[in-house]
């Protein structure tokens, strides 16, 4: 299915060609000032003309010396759209750079942009989703995001916003609830979670699943995904035609089936004949999850016996190029061979 994409385009009174961009030493501190001009237009150009300049890590570091942050939080709320477009635009090429992403946290950039959550134009919205997914790969970043309070406010959008933007709050929750997941947990999740598991979009089951990974890492998560009864959704998704579904849903499944709850479940779902072609396919993404999450199944009797019959789907496992695939191979062929005395 075809998705209109967010578009960036200004609106045609706004000609960026004609933006008075500033060289030398001086241009960044005239710009600081332009970006407090009472004239709307100024503001503007003085924003197009930064958006050019902060590309190069070296003026990102100026403009942070110089004070740009407060100036650009400022202008986050301007009743101008196209101040608030390119601000956003602005922060967000900042936040590409490992010095721009440090001073965000430095300076309550975070805080700001949750400002703009709700923002009529599409493409301010956006821009701060990108934004929060970038500051998310950092560690501090996640903490940052996690600190502002800001989890439930992204949970909830998953339930109203565009598909695409969508899929930058599931990248940011995926990094963010690594780190910790009650937040996200107690502002019900794990429902809109499985209901993303069955989107039309591959992008976003993908990530919903990578999202439920994140989340099960935690041990009240993993009862949760049990409790909410995901995992026979997650088994579903192993026949997923996009194999990048295939190989999150089998990430997430490794974790929850961690639990004596989740082993049964998933036995339930009947996973194993569904985790065994995916160990045995040639190009198959999941192939180490699989092999680790029918290792867990081969504590349970039930698995154990089921997988006797298939020991040879390891042992071509042995000569993989992957170290990680074999070492997991060897430990499978032992789990599912162990006997008791």
């Amino acid at each position: 299915m075809a998705h209109a994409r967010i578009s960036a385009s200004l609106p045609p009174d706004i000609d960026p060609t004609k933006a008075p961009v500033a060289f030398g030493e001086r241009a960044l501190p005239k710009l600081n000032e332009q970006l407090q001009s009472p004239e709307l237009l100024t503001r503007q150009r003085a924003l197009m003309a930064l958006c050019d300049l902060v590309h190069d890590p070296e003026n990102v570091y100026q403009a942070i010396d110089l004070g740009f942050l407060d100036n650009l939080k400022a202008l986050l709320l301007d009743h101008d759209s196209t101040v608030r477009q390119k601000s956003t635009e602005v922060l967000y090429i900042m936040a590409m750079h490992n010095v721009g992403r440090h001073g965000f946290i430095q300076n309550g950039v975070i805080s700001a942009l949750a400002q703009l959550l709700d923002d009529p134009v599409d493409i301010c919205r956006k821009n701060i989703h990108q934004t929060f997914e970038m500051m998310a790969k950092l560690p501090e970043g996640a903490v940052g995001i996690l600190q502002a309070g800001l989890i439930p406010s992204l949970v909830f959008k998953l339930k109203t916003e565009l598909d695409e933007i969508q899929e930058l709050i599931l990248d940011t929750l995926a990094n963010c609830l690594c780190v910790e997941a009650f937040e996200a947990l107690a502002s019900g999740a794990i429902t809109i979670l499985k209901q993303k598991l069955t989107h039309s979009s591959a992008a976003i089951r993908s990530k919903a699943a990578w999202v439920l990974l994140g989340i099960s890492i935690h041990p009240e998560g993993k009862n949760m995904v049990c409790e909410e009864d995901v995992i026979p959704v997650l088994v579903s998704l192993l026949e997923d035609a996009e194999p990048e579904v295939q190989a999150s849903a089998t990430g997430a499944l490794m974790f929850a089936t961690v639990t004596p709850q989740g082993k049964y479940l998933a036995l339930g779902a009947e996973a194993i004949p569904l985790l065994l072609k995916l160990v045995a396919g040639e190009t198959s993404k999941a192939r180490l999850s699989a092999i680790k999450t029918l290792t867990m199944l081969a504590e349970l009797p039930e698995g154990r016996k089921t997988l006797l019959d298939h020991v040879d789907t390891f042992q071509q496992c042995l000569n993989d190029p992957s170290e990680a695939v074999k070492n997991a191979a060897n430990i499978a062929i032992r789990v599912i061979k162990w006997k008791p005395f």
